[in-house]
């Protein structure tokens, strides 16, 4: 409630005046703890069912057009002066691919499903509009009616600039196509800018992936009884888009299974204007050619001849004295003992 009290604020007078239904006025409030009760001012009219709406009158049909109109009109400055959030087309559509990722991790959702939603998320020509102001939370019970008038519109806690099939999701839903033609009618004439061609694909994919939302928001809070209903209208969506096709979410047709995207070939063959392609098997060939290498060693040894350290000449031995003399021997020659020593004796005097 907060935050749709922030929002009421960005509203100005002069803003309100423009509207063709009137807005939730907040007449005060009252903070007890860290709650705060907000009191509305009272809004004429009522709100009624999908199965009310689409039996209307076509003036009514015209009339939510013309209001949805209105709020798409609504100046871009109010969203952004707010500090509420803004989405160009690709960051759009990417931010629906990670909550497509994110559900899929759940493991509760038909593959079939999976596949359809995947390739209008990709188709890039299915996501060119042109952003502008969103309710974000547009259905049968934020609408109050008086007779064939629109008198009111609530809940607005979820305002950003975004896609504006966002808010044709609910009608897209319905399955109630002449309804939905009207409504889209009575919108075209009332809006300032032209609608592109797509609008009603991304409403209808819009429309499917809520249920995958609603299924990870039952797991998130822990809600079984949530979660089992997600799972049970997840299951009647893919049986019924099964059967009867259901309605068309991307410009391009989706690829039957087992041919990739672009590919132009099929499970039975090429398709049409499909150049067959021939794949030829390839030799395996090793990734290096190793030629065998003659192993020599790091050194060449050479043997060398062994010489001694010291070379030693022999002494010829030397000749006898003259006669009278005595001959020396070499043991004599060499002697160091103390008998070689002559003796003197001496006198003591």
């Amino acid at each position: 409630m907060e935050t749709e009290f922030l929002v009421l604020r960005a509203f100005a007078p002069g803003i309100r005046a423009e509207l063709p239904f009137l807005m939730p006025t907040v007449a005060g409030s009252v903070r007890l703890g860290t709650l705060s009760t907000f009191v509305y001012s009272h809004l004429a009219g009522s709100t009624r069912s999908v199965e009310e709406l689409t039996a209307g009158p076509q003036a009514l049909a015209r009339e939510i057009g013309a209001a949805l109109a209105a709020i798409h009109d609504l100046p871009r400055a109010l969203v952004s002066n707010a500090d509420l959030p803004s989405y160009t087309p690709n960051e759009f559509r990417q931010r629906r691919l990670n909550e497509l990722d994110q559900a899929a991790t759940t493991g509760k959702i038909p593959p079939a499903l999976l596949l359809r939603w995947e390739h209008a998320m990709e188709d890039v020509s299915l996501w060119r509009f042109n952003p502008c102001v969103v309710h974000g939370d547009l259905h049968e019970d934020n609408i109050l009616v008086e007779g064939q008038r629109v008198t009111a519109v609530t809940g607005w806690t979820d305002l950003r600039i975004g896609d504006p099939a966002d808010d044709f999701a609910w009608l897209v839903a319905s399955n109630e196509q002449d309804f939905v033609d009207a409504v889209l009618a009575g919108y075209t004439a009332s809006r300032r800018d032209t609608p592109d061609n797509h609008l009603l694909r991304r409403a209808a994919l819009s429309a499917e992936f809520a249920l995958a939302q609603y299924l990870v928001k039952g797991i998130a809070a822990g809600d079984p009884a949530m979660v089992a209903e997600a799972e049970g209208m997840l299951e009647t969506l893919a049986n019924d888009i099964a059967e009867h096709g259901g309605q068309p979410i991307s410009v391009e047709p989706q690829p039957t299974a087992g041919t990739a995207p672009g590919a132009g070939v099929s499970d039975g063959g090429p398709g049409p204007g499909a150049a067959p392609v021939t794949v030829l098997p390839v030799p395996a060939q090793p990734a290096v050619e190793v030629v065998p290498v003659p192993v020599k060693p790091a050194v060449e040894v050479v043997p060398v001849p062994v010489q001694p350290a010291v070379h030693v000449t022999p002494i010829p031995a030397e000749p006898e004295q003259a006669a009278g003399g005595k001959q020396h021997s070499p043991e004599a020659a060499d002697d160091t003992s103390t008998a070689a020593l002559p003796i003197i004796n001496a006198r003591q005097s």
